[in-house]
């Protein structure tokens, strides 16, 4: 699941085109905050996925290409 997550920052936010600089200083970072997400060295926490998904005008599933599949048998 990591890839995707770091892989959806990266595409959603240059179809905001907005560098890793301007996302960074949302979130009282810089370009190496983002850089970690997209790059898969870092997580975001479910507050920050939040916040993210709302920027992007997304749900957080989305974000983070959850499916829901039952065949795993776990709720």
């Amino acid at each position: 699941m990591k890839n995707s997550i770091a892989e959806n920052i990266r595409y959603y936010r240059k179809q905001l085109n907005m560098t890793q600089a301007q996302l960074g200083a949302i979130f009282g970072g810089g370009a190496s905050l983002i850089s970690n997400y997209e790059n898969g060295y870092s997580i975001p926490d479910i507050n920050v996925l939040y916040k993210l998904a709302k920027i992007f005008d997304i749900t957080i599933d989305e974000l983070v290409e959850w499916e829901d599949d039952d065949s795993d048998g776990i709720y």
